[in-house]
């Protein structure tokens, strides 16, 4: 399976080091919203990813500079803006997944009701933080410092 790579330049608000990886139609889309997150769970965890909550994306602009996040899309479509105020806008429906490397900004423009989200992160980063405001010298260096996930969650 090959992702969609996108190389997010916005400072502030996307790793410079790591682009986001966008995998579509991971799982098939069939079935109920709940059936697809178990799917999705127990893939992450076969890839060394723990499942960590069920729930959508927040409404404001917010990133995590002390871990990796995957997000499996469950149920219905959503419009996401990746890299801060100033970035790109993706589309994503139900059997989609992103990586979002840490530092990389994301926010939910739109959703439709259905829509459900799985979130995972990798071993030892599950106590993330959650930034609202571009990162300065010290929140990059810290970003900096993360190490690259040892397994891609989608692929392993």
């Amino acid at each position: 399976m090959t992702p969609e790579i996108l190389r997010l330049q916005t400072p502030g608000w996307s790793n410079p080091h790591l682009p986001v990886l966008l995998y579509r139609a991971v799982l098939p889309g069939r079935g109920t919203a709940d059936d697809l997150a178990s799917a999705f769970e127990a893939l992450f965890e076969k890839n060394g990813w723990p499942p960590q909550w069920r729930n959508g994306v927040y409404r404001f602009h917010h990133y995590h500079s002390n871990a990796h996040e995957a997000l499996a899309f469950a149920g219905g479509a959503a419009s996401l803006r990746l890299g801060g105020p100033d970035g790109t806008d993706v589309t994503v429906s139900a059997g989609d997944a992103v990586l979002l490397p840490a530092g990389t900004g994301h926010f939910q423009n739109e959703a439709d009701k259905l829509f459900l989200v799985v979130g995972a992160y990798p071993p030892g980063q599950q106590n993330f933080d959650t930034c609202r405001t571009p990162a300065d010298a010290a929140v990059q260096a810290r970003i900096a410092r993360l190490a690259p996930p040892a397994t891609d969650p989608v692929t392993g």
